[in-house]
């Protein structure tokens, strides 16, 4: 199958599960009602809204363009990771980003009387420090810096983990550690209009970088000794492109609560219906990444009439699915 023909199907793939998700749910929302509605919204007719007009508009759709933006953002993360780093098993929380925003929200959650809005900013800011300080141990050592940025992270995510254990023991077991753990658990019921104000911003400006730049990390991926001699400067580019997926992830995970498993078997996935080759990688790993935690989101809202945490599914469907790539992949050299 050529480049162009998978990224169609995948796209069409996309905008199928897109539509479906507003049409699916506890509450029947007929495509004649949609259409009607945006008819009159066109037409600015200001009839007063009904209950299902609220639920499509102000609910489910920011909900769907929040999970199609947080999938593709994940899934790209995690490819740029895993092509910096040349690691197939690394994923996007490998610096400590989603320890560190897991620690933030929970601990925006315990202060009395703060605002949700405060929990996503916390969640923000200690994400974001998590990243600056594994990649401030890392340049402290100043040996081997690839493998020392790993091992940072992995002493960050353990520090972060640790206090958050902390915050969990202290919490109110009745009010505070359900809301803790239930956020750490990643959900997109409580996505507005806010949330995607917030993080389209962020998620258009990373996939564009990213997408024009991906052939450096084409050369980045062969080793640092090989980018050098290419004209590349491996520390500036590894710098960039570290950032600029740190920052998705930790405005994601703010949002949204902890996701795992879409950046690291996205991009397997990816890789093995386009290759190795980011220049094609990176859009198919955008589009499979947006459409795999909209389908997740749809089946966390469906399935049962208590809401799933979407984190359930995503670990349900991805751990399998990895062992699959594993197996079929053994003898390509991507794994």
């Amino acid at each position: 199958m050529s480049d162009q023909k998978t990224l169609w199907i995948l796209g069409a793939i996309l905008v199928l599960l897109f539509f479906l998700s507003l049409f699916t749910g506890q509450m029947h929302i007929s495509f004649a009602d949609a259409a009607g509605w945006i008819r009159d919204w066109i037409a600015q007719d200001s009839l007063a809204p009904s209950p299902k007009s609220l639920v499509f508009f102000d609910v489910r759709l920011p909900r769907s363009l929040t999970a199609v933006l947080g999938g593709t953002g994940l899934a790209v993360s995690g490819a740029v990771y895993q092509g910096l780093f040349r690691n197939p098993l690394v994923s996007p929380d490998i610096l400590g980003v989603s320890a560190g925003c897991a620690f933030g929200a929970a601990l925006g959650l315990i202060l009395p009387g703060s605002p949700f809005g405060i929990v996503r900013a916390l969640s923000f800011a200690f994400g974001l420090s998590a990243v600056g300080l594994a990649a401030g141990i890392a340049r402290a050592v100043a040996v081997r810096p690839v493998l020392v940025l790993i091992l940072a992270g992995l002493v960050v995510t353990s520090m972060f983990n640790a206090l958050l254990m902390v915050l969990k023991y202290t919490a109110d077991p009745y009010s505070q550690l359900p809301a803790i753990v239930f956020w750490v658990m990643g959900s997109m019921h409580r996505c507005s209009w806010a949330d995607v104000r917030l993080i389209a911003p962020v998620i258009l400006m990373g996939l564009t970088l990213v997408h024009l730049l991906r052939f450096k990390l084409n050369i980045l991926s062969l080793g640092e000794v090989q980018a050098t001699s290419l004209g590349l400067n491996p520390r500036r580019y590894r710098i960039f492109f570290i950032s600029i997926s740190s920052l998705m992830v930790a405005v994601i995970v703010s949002a949204c609560g902890q996701i795992g498993w879409i950046g690291l078997v996205i991009p397997h996935m990816a890789r093995t219906l386009s290759g190795p080759d980011h220049r094609v990688m990176i859009p198919v790993t955008a589009l499979m990444g947006g459409a795999f935690l909209l389908a997740a989101d749809l089946a966390a809202r469906s399935l049962t009439a208590a809401e799933l945490p979407v984190s359930i599914l995503t670990a349900m469907a991805g751990g399998p699915l990895f062992a699959y790539l594993l197996y079929q992949n053994r003898a390509r050299g991507w794994i």
